[in-house]
């Protein structure tokens, strides 16, 4: 079997894992199991890990929007040192085969440093292209075909699934799946935690469900990449 690589992000401010560490983070706990079930199942895989959560990517300002839009060969010293973080992070994106983001939800959406890095990897002429002068549309996504994006993620309250009470509230998966799919990652899966702030049986269950969701997916796509010929058959 061909080797993949795996993207892992937590994105949470709270260092450790539910279950484990007191206060811990329920998407902490989700990558951690994700991942280590996947790398049982394939050793032969490798991991890159970032923590947004306690390592927040640098926010985007106006030079840096500058020095992005300028052509590569153009960028003086400091306007590639203003990139020199977003490089990093594209290429561990374009690196990798599987990229697994923890998210959780604070004030309906994404955490800010979780969305710093979005806006770090969304990069004019390396993950999206533009061109003014184009028939059509003018951008076009440039990431190579056959990333899975999952996204494992925890709310305090409930129903935020599909057809769920709050469902329109939840900004948390679209926050992702919106400025992925635009750059050209468009296989996304996603689960989540819920009743955080209930902390009763509910929360017991769901994290179950989590947990158990989590196996079954692993195990789908574990087989997805070991036969990557039947999956083209059954997608064309």
């Amino acid at each position: 079997m061909t080797p993949l690589h795996i993207l892992q992000i937590d994105a949470s401010a709270r260092p450790g894992r539910s279950g484990t560490d007191p206060r811990g983070s329920h998407t902490r706990r989700l990558t951690d199991r994700f991942v280590n079930r996947w790398r049982a199942a394939r050793p032969q895989d490798s991991l890159t890990y970032r923590d947004v959560g306690q390592q927040q990517p640098s926010p985007v300002s106006g030079d840096w929007i500058a020095a992005a839009f300028t052509r590569p060969e153009r960028r003086d010293g400091p306007a590639q040192a203003l990139l020199a973080e977003s490089d990093l992070l594209t290429s561990e994106l374009l690196r990798a085969n599987l990229i697994v983001i923890g998210a959780p939800m604070y004030n309906f959406g994404l955490p800010a440093q979780l969305k710093a890095w979005v806006d770090n990897v969304v990069r004019v002429g390396v993950t999206f292209g533009f061109d003014r002068s184009r028939q059509g549309e003018p951008y076009w996504p440039m990431l190579p075909a056959g990333k899975r994006l999952v996204i494992l993620s925890s709310r305090g309250d409930y129903g935020y699934g599909a057809g769920g009470r709050l469902e329109a509230i939840n900004l948390v998966e679209r926050s992702l799946t919106v400025p992925m799919g635009y750059i050209g990652l468009t296989e996304t899966h996603a689960i989540a935690i819920e009743y955080d702030e209930f902390a009763d049986e509910r929360l017991r269950a769901s994290i179950a469900a989590a947990e158990t969701a989590i196996d079954g997916l692993v195990t789908k796509l574990v087989h997805q990449a070991a036969a990557p010929a039947d999956r083209a058959l059954e997608t064309a």
